[in-house]
């Protein structure tokens, strides 16, 4: 588990072809301390749960498959930042929110423009998250726990907004985000045992009945 509070960014240094199609990604971080990571511990990069197994002072390794490449972005391209955070041990502060490091999808940036003192980052995804995306609810982008502040359903889309402080855009790797950039989204973790629970609801259906 983790809670979507980046720790530190790193760069991922080099990757490997492994057997298959899976790749061996190393990351390089000067300011996230290892000293109480063991091999098999667990590392969210850019929101993806990775398994370490190797590392040194100041790196990791961990193994990416073939399923998780094709459904995340940005796990192994060589010089990218990318956002880091250790797995939440019992006692610690959960200053974000319940964070599995489980990407449920893609989304892409509409916008990401500055707007007085913070930053608004407009993100579409696709409908089968819609119902999961909630109005002051929260959502991980790349790792990052946000509080959405508009959601609209458009057609097959669903549109959201966050805002960004400039600590959170300073501290992570979000400030490099541009228009049709892809990024890697979690729901919230209580949306998705609810939903499972709950009788199916469409919130697109909703929307088809509103305008009929």
């Amino acid at each position: 588990m983790f809670t979507g509070i980046i720790e530190a960014t790193g760069k991922i240094a080099t990757v490997q072809p492994l057997e298959g199609e899976g790749l061996r990604v190393m990351v390089v971080s000067e300011h996230l301390d290892l000293r109480d990571v063991a091999i098999g511990d667990s590392i969210a990069v850019n929101g993806g749960c990775m398994t370490v197994i190797a590392k040194t002072e100041h790196s990791f390794k961990y193994d990416i498959s073939a399923e998780s490449l094709r459904c995340t972005v940005g796990l192994e391209d060589p010089g990218r930042e990318v956002n880091l955070e250790k797995a939440l041990r019992l006692g610690d502060r959960l200053g974000g929110h319940l964070v599995s490091g489980h990407v449920d999808g893609l989304g892409e940036v509409l916008k990401f423009v500055e707007v007085g003192e913070s930053w608004q980052l407009v993100v579409q995804a696709d409908k089968s998250l819609a119902k999961f995306i909630a109005i002051k609810g929260s959502v991980v982008i790349n790792g990052v726990s946000l509080t959405t502040n508009q959601v609209k359903d458009v057609n097959d889309r669903c549109i959201f907004s966050v805002n960004l402080i400039p600590h959170t855009v300073a501290v992570t790797s979000l400030k490099h985000l541009k228009a049709g950039d892809k990024v890697n989204l979690e729901i919230d973790l209580i949306a998705r045992y609810l939903e499972r629970m709950l009788p199916e609801a469409d919130p697109f259906e909703a929307l088809k009945k509103r305008k009929g």
